[in-house]
């Protein structure tokens, strides 16, 4: 015996909704789609030492530099900025959010051989470069054996 039963669109739209809900509550812990967007968030970070300095690349598209706060005390190299996420206007609905949004900080600890007053900071092309200059007196040198 073969049953029929209607169809019901709007039923299965409702239900598929729930299940939408459901699951973006699952993903974003429990808060909202728009309080995930703003949650804090971590630029990816390169670091690499070279004889004569620290180099550290932090990649910030739509940053402009006075948008970052780069700070160094007590041994501890601090980057702090905010990405703001632009509302959506009347009549406007986003369909795909992919960038992380919020506020950021990265903390570094940095060695006793960096010289912290010659610290250079600079922005090109959405990524901040920083060099941290080593006291001369850390740097590896040479040492010329003599024969007698």
């Amino acid at each position: 015996m073969v049953r029929l039963t209607n169809w019901d669109p709007m039923r299965e739209m409702a239900r598929l909704s729930e299940d939408m809900t459901r699951l973006m509550s699952e993903l974003t812990g429990g808060r909202g789609v728009q309080e995930s967007i703003r949650g804090a968030w971590v630029p990816p970070v390169d670091v690499r030492e070279t004889a004569d300095s620290i180099e550290i690349d932090v990649e910030l598209p739509g940053f402009a530099p006075e948008d970052v706060e780069v700070s160094l005390e007590n041994g501890v190299l601090t980057l702090r900025g905010e990405r703001v996420f632009e509302e959506a206007s009347e009549g406007e609905v986003w369909h795909r959010v992919e960038r992380a949004y919020g506020v950021f900080e990265r903390a570094f600890q940095v060695p006793r051989s960096v010289d912290p007053e010659k610290v250079v900071a600079r922005f090109e092309n959405g990524v901040l470069h920083l060099t941290l200059p080593k006291r001369e007196e850390s740097k590896p040198r040479t040492i010329k054996v003599k024969v007698k």
